[in-house]
């Protein structure tokens, strides 16, 4: 069937284009068998690299190996790793076999991983090492599917090197999945409940990724990704790990910690990532040009100045292709040499950040999507791109925006429903009047006259005043952020007079501070002066101003110095704030502004 976009026919999916991972994997061993694939760190810091003939032969012997042990049709294999070559071994091997792939995080609460393993009774599990074993060894008598467990970095003879070994010696060709059967489970953070698993199948995967991938014609096996988000995760799975794959690029593995130095080192030209990654950038090099100062900063700010005016006019002059030589060309650089673009979804860049980087010549393209769609809906790209929207829906995409204002997603990638969860399946999936299946997004957002899309809000997590003006607080919450005194805050207000907002002050800003007034304090002792919090208050309230109503802007602040992590459990996977396990901990605080004059 052919869809509809704005009017306007939009091609089908070509018949020789791959509709499950399978054959995307042998397609591709078939036309780059010497390229490299996965490229991962050994332990002296040095990337080693795979090539797809390798990998797919180690693929041959793992699924073998499964095989032999009992996975079949219909089984749940799953993993709790980070990103690893042997992520994508796995599963691999569990796709040939028509089985399901389920994976979980590393950085996760052990009743998180029991509730997964038992809901999509998991057969065989690998684990990451040894320390994760033994925190969870224990579910083998718990959970009555759960048969055996494998570690990944161990020689002991429950290893993966050992799985790997003995499917040496029984050789089966792999069974090529359908579109309809289904692939993997995705687990969403649980910001609301229980977590729920997005069922995704081979067709959905693949359909959106070539979806994406027609829209990026430059994209070719040359590409070379730094894989930072989880592949857990459909954004990363979806757009980095499937499409990579697909073009036969290669994809080397980062963390956080280590991305500044893995830039330079993998040399990347592409990365998908999260504002959030941008947000740190960003601010970093505003605080380090500030504590330059002189005429660093000078030419910084000049350089600036003259980006915006060549983004306003279209035009560039000479003062700013030396600026952009002199002082832009230094922060490209930390990039590697080779980067042009990046994708973001998640949340929304803001414009500010969105616009510097796009005048330093490292432009961010903004993507929207849901697990649940496997998960591109919209995308910027170099053909279209509008700041501040989050581009025009992909191929075979349909958008319907409801009265209220939440945005409703017709495709051929919206998910087969939730796990065991009918009620909630039934709750958010719904049909056009030709049969294709939806959801509802939860979105608030709307077109503009050129048919980009604009997120303005969450319906879950917008609120009413006791004034009856709505306030969505994310787009707050990511304002106040940018100031240099913020690490991370959360807005809050539900049927009250006003808002109020916790906020974790930045402790690098604290320390300066301490030096340039002559405090012989340390940062967590700074943030409880009370003078030093009206100081941030006022900041944020002067930084708001013009930007949101009076009514948005909080009036009263609650600082702490823990921060909203992965490990507290008050961030998902991809940086949004579990609002539930914040008010946990800081509701009665964020109350008590209320009591106080």
């Amino acid at each position: 069937m052919v869809y509809e976009e704005y009017g306007k026919n939009i091609a089908i999916m070509r018949y020789d284009d791959p509709n499950n991972w399978v054959k995307l994997l042998e397609d591709t061993v078939k036309k780059f068998p010497d390229r490299p694939y996965i490229g991962q760190k050994d332990e002296k810091g040095v990337f080693q690299w795979i090539t797809y003939k390798i990998f797919s032969k180690r693929v041959d012997n793992l699924r073998a190996a499964l095989e032999k042990i009992g996975i079949i049709k219909g089984d749940s294999v799953g993993i709790i790793a980070n990103n690893r070559m042997e992520w994508i071994l796995g599963a691999m091997a569990t796709f040939g076999l028509i089985a399901k792939w389920v994976p979980m995080y590393e950085k996760e609460l052990i009743d998180t991983w029991k509730y997964i393993i038992k809901d999509s009774q998991i057969k065989v599990l690998f684990v990451a090492n040894n320390e994760i074993y033994e925190k969870m060894k224990h579910f083998a008598d718990e959970i009555p599917t759960l048969e055996k467990i494998y570690i990944i970095e161990s020689e002991a003879d429950n290893s993966l090197a050992t799985l790997e070994k003995m499917g040496e010696q029984h050789p089966i060709p792999p069974k090529e999945p359908l579109f309809s059967d289904i692939a993997c489970i995705i687990y969403t953070s649980g910001t609301t409940g229980d977590p729920k698993g997005v069922i995704l199948s081979h067709g959905n995967v693949t359909n959106n990724m070539m979806a994406g991938r027609n829209i990026y014609p430059e994209l070719n096996e040359k590409c070379v990704a730094l894989s930072i988000l989880p592949w857990a995760h459909s954004y990363a799975q979806t757009a980095e790990l499937c499409l990579f794959t697909y073009l036969g690029a290669s994809i080397g593995i980062t963390d956080v910690e280590h991305m500044s130095e893995d830039l330079s080192t993998v040399n990347p030209t592409h990365l998908i990532s999260v504002p959030r990654l941008f947000n740190k950038i960003y601010d970093g090099i505003h605080r380090l040009m500030d504590e330059e100062g002189g005429i660093k900063k000078k030419l910084f700010y000049m350089a600036k100045e003259a980006a915006k005016k060549k983004r306003e006019t279209g035009k560039a002059g000479l003062k700013f292709k030396l600026l952009d030589k002199v002082v832009f060309g230094k922060v490209r650089a930390r990039f590697g040499t080779r980067l042009v673009c990046s994708l973001t979804a998640s949340a929304k860049t803001e414009l500010e950040i969105a616009n510097f980087f796009y005048d330093i010549g490292v432009p961010i393209y903004d993507c929207y999507g849901l697990s649940e769609t496997s998960p591109a809906l919209c995308m910027n790209c170099p053909s279209f791109h509008k700041l501040g929207s989050v581009g025009k829906p992909i191929e075979k995409v349909k958008l319907e925006i409801t009265k209220e204002g939440e945005i409703i997603a017709f495709a051929p990638f919206v998910m087969q429903g939730y796990l065991n969860k009918p009620e909630k399946t039934a709750a958010i999936m719904v049909e056009d009047e030709n049969g294709i299946k939806g959801v509802k997004t939860g979105d608030i957002g709307h077109f503009d006259e050129e048919g980009y899309v604009f997120i303005t809000g969450r319906i879950k997590n917008e609120y009413k005043l006791l004034n009856g003006k709505y306030v969505h607080p994310a787009a707050i919450e990511e304002y106040i952020k940018l100031i240099p005194w913020v690490a991370n805050c959360m807005v809050y207000g539900d049927g009250k007079e006003y808002n109020v907002a916790l906020i974790v002050p930045d402790m690098e800003k604290a320390k300066l501070y301490a030096e340039a007034v002559n405090l012989s304090l340390p940062p967590e002792k700074v943030i409880q002066i009370p003078e030093v919090q009206i100081l941030i208050g006022k900041e944020i309230k002067a930084h708001l101003k013009g930007k949101f109503g009076g009514y948005e802007i909080p009036m009263k602040f609650y600082f702490t110095t823990e921060d909203m992590t992965l490990e507290n459990s008050m961030l998902t996977q991809t940086f949004k704030l579990k609002r539930r396990n914040v008010l946990k901990k800081y509701g009665e605080h964020l109350e008590n502004l209320y009591k106080k004059s």
